[in-house]
């Protein structure tokens, strides 16, 4: 019995919000889920992966396969890396996971895919281009490339770190790891979409759900012999204390756990299985579902971490808070699993950075040809198209490895870039469920609240609040500063989208003009043509 001493609340406090959290995940699915899915309004009409489909992008492959995709897309390091260094905001990540997952993340990544699906399988930039104008679009666009080339650098390097450090600690394993990585990702990103990620998908979520459910278990075996794990001990409130106020819980906790909560790189991923999905009535699933499971995972995660650091705390050790996430991740599943199947959940985390690196880079491919109208059906286009990939990410891959701090760097920027892209998706769906005449709140309250969070980090931090470089304002100002910005920017968005409806709602949604019989839902309202 581990036993740290727990001040006042009950002792099964912590316990019962780290289940109550996964349940209400489940239930959230179930009704918040289904009534999303009500306002989006899937139907039975021809998909992408059906009807463009060109043996290489648009392939239609079985829909548990594009399941286990579309999970270890979105699931990055985030909710796991994330939420480990998360933890240290306390034990209330346990009800803003969950809370904000069904409201926001699901919402936002469900959003996405269907108007991904109702646009020809598209890629973001088109779906901006489209609600929000041709300025934000040019701007967004570069944003967008920018961000995903980050995102490939981050996910070679934190798995190739964790091969080193974990995996292969007798040897210096980095740059070679880099190296098989990053062919992995070009192989990944040129090949048709069923030969190498549906061949092997299967077998890396198989090693996902493994080491996601043995630490579920452990940690619930262990929560019931001593529930005292997962409450706020003494030492971790007085030391989170201290990390409060350098890292205030709004706006820094939603940018430091973005998977699980919402994360905005998600909508990248959408297009991937919107090319390759058999029926829209698979997206509530695919979309929304998968965003929940990726909250379950980060629950776990969350809740493995604050047990482990009471453990550690009840002995007396408490230079294990100085550790970064990446350090303490071995120390969980060592702890918990023990070196065999800890070893096999560290590959787990592992698997999830490299399916999301190699995806990002193939969003890349695929959001460059088609903002340059570039067709990817010929080998030799992919391949042109890849060649400045490749250099631009080496670049960034040899200057994040130059010291820590560059490393720092490229992780804080990767961070809040990738709540920026959120509000823009976000704000998009308020437009295009306004637009057609729906419920376009479900899109506008988190895009209300992300907007917030994103203005006021970005005006609040710098180098003296022990972040990424911002303007460094005083915390109250930048918060005053984001609410006005926020309001504005939503108000904007909702009229837009109450202007284009008014109009007719077109442009919402593509027609093909080859189409001479098909009945099309365009605005909210049905027309044949």
């Amino acid at each position: 019995m581990f036993s740290p001493i727990i001040g006042e609340a009950p002792l099964w406090t912590g316990f019962i919000f780290f289940v109550g959290g996964i349940v209400l995940l489940i239930v959230g699915y179930m009704t918040y889920g289904r009534f999303v899915e009500r306002v989006l309004q899937p139907d039975d009409r021809e998909t992408p992966a059906v009807k463009y489909a060109d043996g290489v992008d648009y392939v239609v492959l079985p829909h548990w396969k594009n399941m286990l995709i579309q999970l270890l897309n979105i699931a990055g390091i985030g909710p796991v890396i994330g939420v480990i260094a998360g933890i240290k905001f306390g034990a209330i990540v346990f009800i803003l996971i969950p809370i904000g997952n069904i409201i926001g993340g699901a919402t936002h990544d469900f959003i996405a895919g269907m108007a991904s699906l109702r646009n020809r399988g598209g890629n973001l930039p088109g779906f901006i281009k489209i609600t929000l104008g041709n300025s934000l679009y040019f701007f967004f666009s570069a944003f967008m490339v920018f961000l995903l080339l980050l995102v490939v650098a981050v996910f070679i390097n934190v798995p190739a770190k964790l091969f080193d450090v974990s995996i292969f600690p007798n040897y210096q394993f980095f740059w070679p790891a880099v190296g098989l990585i990053f062919l992995y990702y070009i192989l990944a990103t040129m090949f048709p979409v069923d030969k190498i990620i549906g061949k092997l998908y299967p077998i890396f979520g198989g090693i996902l759900l493994l080491g996601s459910l043995a630490l579920l278990v452990a940690l619930l075996k262990s929560g019931v012999q001593d529930p005292s794990i997962l409450l706020e001990s003494e030492t971790f409130s007085g030391l989170k204390s201290g990390f409060l106020q350098d890292h205030p819980l709004i706006p820094c906790l939603f940018v430091t756990i973005a998977c699980g909560i919402l994360s905005g790189f998600h909508a990248t991923q959408a297009p991937i299985i919107a090319r390759t999905m058999e029926s829209e009535r698979q997206a509530r699933s695919s979309f929304y579902g998968m965003m929940i499971v990726e909250g379950i995972i980060a629950m776990i995660w969350a809740g493995a971490a604050l047990a482990v650091y009471n453990i550690h705390f009840a002995s007396g050790d408490q230079d294990i808070w100085q550790l970064s996430a990446n350090a303490f991740l071995p120390i969980i599943t060592t702890d918990f699993l023990g070196s065999g199947l800890g070893t096999v959940t560290v590959i787990a985390v592992i698997i999830l950075a490299i399916t999301s690196g190699d995806t990002a880079m193939r969003s890349l491919r695929l959001s460059l040809a088609e903002i340059f109208h570039i067709d990817q059906k010929p080998v030799l286009n992919r391949i042109l198209l890849c060649i400045p990939l490749i250099i631009s990410i080496a670049v960034l891959l040899h200057w994040s490895n130059k010291d820590a701090a560059s490393f720092g760097k490229l992780w804080n920027y990767f961070a809040w870039g990738n709540q920026v892209l959120a509000v823009f998706t976000l704000g998009a769906g308020c437009v295009w469920l306004y637009a057609k005449k729906r419920a376009g709140w479900i899109s506008a309250l988190p895009c209300l609240y992300m907007t917030f969070i994103v203005v006021s980090f970005i005006l609040w931090t710098s180098s003296e609040h022990k972040g990424p470089a911002g303007f460094g304002l005083d915390y109250k100002l930048s918060c005053q500063i984001a609410g006005v910005v926020a309001v504005v920017f939503v108000a904007w968005c909702v009229v837009r989208g109450l202007r284009i409806a008014k109009n007719g709602g077109k442009g919402m949604e593509y027609v093909d003009p080859n189409d001479s019989n098909e009945t099309t839902q365009t605005a909210g309202k049905t027309e044949s043509k």
